[in-house]
């Protein structure tokens, strides 16, 4: 991943992640641990920066470690909004993460549900 583009996701800027997409950063690079811009943006709750990920086209449903999409890092973060976010944007909530005990075989939904998440583990439930 570009320093510049994870950077400005840690920080939350929004604006610094809109200038660099606009000037060709993939919206899809992955840092040294396989994580997408979306993925990191997800699980620091940042909402604006996950729009404009989205709207750059950025893919939904990449995992890295454990298996974890940007959905379930939402999930794991306690970012309901986030979530909502993107599973109306069209993100497989039928994913399952791998290896680690606490995500093998789990769904978004039942990352949820583990989190006390109710409410949205009944929005995320695979159809």
């Amino acid at each position: 991943m570009i320093a510049a583009l994870e950077t400005a996701i840690q920080r939350g800027d929004s604006a610094a992640v809109q200038d660099l997409l606009a000037d060709g950063v993939n919206a899809d690079s992955r840092d040294r641990y396989g994580q997408t811009g979306l993925m990191l943006a997800a699980h620091a709750g940042h909402v604006e920066i996950t729009r404009t990920l989205i709207a750059h086209g950025a893919s939904l449903d990449i995992t890295a470690k454990y298996g974890l999409s940007a959905l379930m890092l939402a999930v794991v973060g306690g970012h309901a909004e986030v979530a909502r976010l993107l599973l109306r944007a069209g993100a497989d909530p039928s994913l399952r993460g791998v290896g680690a005990p606490g995500f093998a075989d789990k769904t978004a939904c039942d990352l949820a549900m583990a989190r006390g998440m109710e409410d949205l583990a009944r929005e995320l439930k695979p159809r």
